[in-house]
């Protein structure tokens, strides 16, 4: 299973982070299968090496067939389930890499920091990746609210895209982005992520 994710896919995410070029076609990094969290187990902060560990809520989608060099008019066949998860970011970490020059992958690919909810058929929220509301509340409160249609690449863009380089496999995830509203998570706090109405991800950070 691959995880791959993209940086910088939403206008104002980009802005809160400082960084003002245009990106003309989708940043791509990933995340190793030993990142992936799920089932509501709890998030056990990284303390051995950062102390600035900070959410970023995403949209998710799972390939559902093989395929390599997918074509836009049939890329939609590629994916038919959504959640939310959570691009868990060592952000003291990623500062010092980038201002080196250096890759920040360790920043991004740590034991357990690519949380994931419940799949849902994406169906069962109207069918269209890209008319979606999801947000993440922290103890009862919301702190971070996006909509896919504000993507700066589209879903069928990044499968697209990345096929070119890798063949997609059955059950490979793709993180799709954080709007603005990042920021740090502390021990006990109580995390619940949403889409639509529905909630799809529950966990403690200890």
């Amino acid at each position: 299973m691959k995880i791959i994710c993209v940086g910088m896919n939403y206008a104002l995410h980009k802005e809160e982070l400082g960084h003002t070029e245009e990106c003309p076609e989708p940043v791509i990094f990933m995340k190793p299968d030993s990142a992936v969290l799920r089932d509501g187990k709890p998030f056990f902060l990284p303390n051995d090496i950062s102390q600035d560990v900070q959410y970023e809520t995403e949209v998710v989608v799972r390939i559902s067939r093989l395929g390599r060099y997918i074509s836009p008019q049939f890329v939609r066949r590629y994916y038919n389930a959504v959640t939310v998860g959570i691009d868990f970011t060592a952000r003291d970490l990623q500062r010092k890499f980038r201002a080196a020059g250096h890759p920040w992958e360790l920043s991004k690919g740590f034991d357990e920091s690519a949380v994931i909810g419940d799949f849902i058929p994406l169906e069962e929220v109207g069918g269209d990746v890209q008319n979606l509301h999801f947000h993440l509340d922290i103890d009862g409160k919301t702190v971070q609210q996006g909509f896919t249609g504000d993507m700066l690449f589209k879903v069928d863009e990044i499968i697209c895209y990345v096929s070119k380089f890798m063949t997609l496999k059955i059950g490979d995830l793709i993180y799709t982005g954080t709007p603005a509203g990042v920021g740090p998570v502390s021990i006990n706090q109580r995390l619940q992520g949403y889409l639509e109405d529905r909630k799809l991800l529950e966990f403690y950070v200890k």
